[in-house]
């Protein structure tokens, strides 16, 4: 497929890189234009390009910026590009860590439903609830044991397909996460966040989230993280979010 990327950090440019290895073409964007993505884009291989570049001619358009970025974006910036094309929302709300606060998120809100608000156009919610270390390190081949699981949440059975198919063949299993209404599930700090699941696990973990619970324990990411120091292992951190996001495990 043609597949445009919006964003070049952490999951976006670790995604440009594997789509593109997987056969994609593969073109990148950000906010400083052409000029600025070029040296990235041309280090692995993919074709540099303006947000409006990314787009137009893509099959599939992947998000990976901050919220905030997004309430940013022109707001017929998508008017051409055709229904069918998935758009994937790798977004998630860090308010008082990364973002500045979102009143209609911090009133309750789901992410990808004020996502596709801003966008003006459906998503599909994906590579929101996996760590950049574990996109980038511990994808392996369909069927091998100690594969990770991504879940994938969207309305249109058509386009969520595709894009688990992009998820598979990017080294994870995809775990279908319902309609984008319950890709709260897979929101910060619920269980199914960033715990390095497998597949049968990450199914128990969507369904065991509860309305509500995650802000609480969002909210205390800065102490809980201050503890383990400065630099902390991935084993830590997936260790950590084991222990906060599902106590019971």
């Amino acid at each position: 497929m043609n597949i445009g990327i919006i964003g070049t950090g952490n999951i976006g440019g670790l995604l440009a890189r594997k789509l593109s290895q997987a056969g994609h073409r593969v073109s990148v964007a950000n906010s400083r234009g052409v000029a600025g993505v070029r040296q990235f884009a041309e280090s692995i291989g993919v074709t540099a390009a303006d947000v409006k570049g990314a787009i137009n001619g893509s099959e599939m358009v992947i998000l990976a910026v901050p919220l905030p970025a997004l309430a940013e974006m022109p707001a017929e910036l998508f008017a051409t590009l055709p229904a069918d094309v998935p758009v994937v929302d790798t977004s998630n709300y860090y308010p008082d860590l990364r973002d500045v606060h979102i009143p209609a998120l911090d009133a309750g809100q789901i992410e990808s439903l004020w996502v596709a608000q801003q966008i003006g156009r459906p998503v599909i919610k994906a590579f929101n609830n996996i760590l950049a270390d574990s996109l980038a390190e511990r994808g392996l081949p369909q069927g091998e044991q100690g594969r990770l699981a991504i879940a994938v949440a969207g309305d249109d059975a058509a386009a969520k397909q595709r894009v688990m198919e992009v998820v598979n063949q990017s080294g994870f299993d995809p775990v279908d996460g319902g309609s984008l209404a319950d890709s709260w599930r897979q929101q910060p700090s619920t269980p199914a966040y960033c715990c390095d699941w497998d597949a049968p696990t990450m199914q128990r973990a969507l369904a065991a989230a509860k309305p509500g619970e995650a802000v609480n324990k969002r909210d205390k990411l800065p102490e809980y993280f201050a503890a383990l120091g400065d630099t902390p292992s991935h084993q830590e951190i997936v260790a950590l979010n084991r222990k906060v996001n599902w106590p019971t495990e």
